[in-house]
């Protein structure tokens, strides 16, 4: 057996596992600072791939605008169902919404 037969495997499992271990390891940590809310879960699976959690922070949008955004990212090639932009625009609504703030300071 020849040494780039055994080795090369060996460098893309390593490869596969590294990766889904810190993506697994963004999205745990950058959940302590959200609200827990239905759609929680899926935003953290779904867009930390790409974006780290001051994405949504400092936009105080409502639930027509945050669709507008992830209707964008299916645009940008995102692989969403309707139920899970639904979902998720929903929840940066509760999370990240006007009234957030609001709801917060109470």
């Amino acid at each position: 057996m020849s040494f780039s037969r055994v080795v090369v495997p060996l460098i893309l499992l390593v490869s596969v596992v590294f990766f889904f271990s810190s993506s697994a390891r963004t999205a745990e940590q950058a959940s302590t600072g959200f609200t827990d809310a239905p759609g929680k879960e899926l935003l953290m699976n779904k867009c930390f791939q790409c974006h780290s959690e001051n994405m949504w922070k400092a936009q105080k949008q409502d639930r027509r605008a945050w669709e507008g955004v992830l209707y964008r990212m299916v645009g940008r090639g995102a692989l969403w169902t309707e139920d899970e932009i639904n979902t998720m625009a929903g929840y940066l609504a509760i999370a990240f919404g006007p009234q957030a703030e609001k709801a917060a300071s109470k």
